[in-house]
């Protein structure tokens, strides 16, 4: 039994000219691939065996294993990652919208929030936007840290922070990159889904 890199929800030039499919060529079908087959080659080795992903992210993160809960959790960063994308963003829903309010003004508060925060991100990392004790927030993780192994973020949309999410495209201009996916790439309805609290499962797999 093996970890499959899950396919892209969408074309790989699908999002052009936002993230070009040179980006995803490099960044889905090398980086996250090198985290599957990593995370494959260690699961007779680390009896991994019949354990789904997230459940390998927990028993690295108990047992303290830098290796696998990096590469475990990658995988599963990346796999959420992905479906908040799409080449047809459209505006929040009212119920969505009305949480966003609360919490940040408008949309354009929030998105300027999460840029605010990934482009000040240290490093390499994640922007989130996490439900937390009911309320939206704004937060980030460095590395491969996921809200996997934080049972009070309930994750609902991520931002890659890595050089290698932007380096093709934007070379290293991150501020570029998380305006154009803010403005253009948010899949508000993957966001919205995310609200029920298992937005974990969305991007778990079975061996």
């Amino acid at each position: 039994m093996a970890f499959t890199l899950p396919d892209l929800p969408y074309d790989k030039s699908a999002l052009e000219p936002h993230m070009s499919a040179e980006t995803f060529d490099y960044h889905h079908g090398k980086h996250h691939k090198a985290y599957v087959d990593k995370v494959n080659g260690w699961i007779g080795e680390k009896g991994l065996e019949g354990l789904t992903l997230v459940q390998t992210i927990e028993k690295a993160k108990a047992d303290g294993d830098k290796g696998l809960f990096n590469n475990a959790a990658q995988i599963w960063n990346h796999s959420f990652f992905w479906q908040c994308l799409t080449p047809e963003s459209a505006a929040p829903s009212a119920a969505l919208q009305a949480l966003i309010d609360e919490a940040f003004g408008s949309t354009d508060a929030l998105i300027a929030k999460l840029k605010d925060e990934s482009v000040g991100h240290f490093g390499s990392g994640w922007g989130w936007l996490v439900l937390k004790d009911g309320k939206l927030a704004v937060t980030s993780l460095h590395d491969a840290d996921t809200p996997v192994v934080y049972p009070d973020l309930k994750p609902l949309l991520t931002l890659d922070v890595w050089e290698h999410a932007y380096y093709v495209d934007y070379r290293n201009a991150r501020p570029n990159y998380l305006d154009a996916v803010l403005k253009s790439l948010i899949n508000w309805s993957f966001v919205e889904q995310n609200l029920d609290g298992k937005g974990v499962e969305r991007a778990d797999q079975a061996q």
